[in-house]
């Protein structure tokens, strides 16, 4: 059986419809990569996607598409992206089991 590289659930997948939504200029699809940064290492980067690159990954959900960066690719295989909307916070959430440590702030991890 074959992973799915990123998965979203439904509440993911309606926010991220309706980013893309109200965007300028109708992106692609919302990007998705990894940087250098934070305390443990490494955090998730998104951005409106308005070009796909020859390398990227692309991850059709539903109405939505994710076009994850090469270089992130082995850090996200597996991943769950969810959206939250809890008290005052709403965020995009990541459950990747790839990780093995996460801040305590939850902006970074390693793996």
């Amino acid at each position: 059986m074959t992973t799915q590289l990123i998965t979203l659930t439904d509440s993911a997948a309606k926010r991220v419809k309706s980013l893309l939504g109200k965007a300028d200029g109708a992106p692609l699809g919302l990007r998705i990569g990894i940087t250098n940064t934070g305390c443990n290492g490494l955090s998730y980067t998104m951005d409106y996607a308005r070009e796909q690159k020859p390398d990227d990954a692309v991850v059709e959900a539903g109405d939505v598409r994710l076009l994850i960066d090469a270089a992130a690719v082995q850090y996200v295989a597996g991943t769950e992206m969810d959206w939250r909307d809890e008290g005052l916070q709403s965020r995009f959430t990541f459950e990747n089991p790839n990780e093995k440590g996460r801040c305590g702030c939850g902006s970074s991890f390693h793996v």
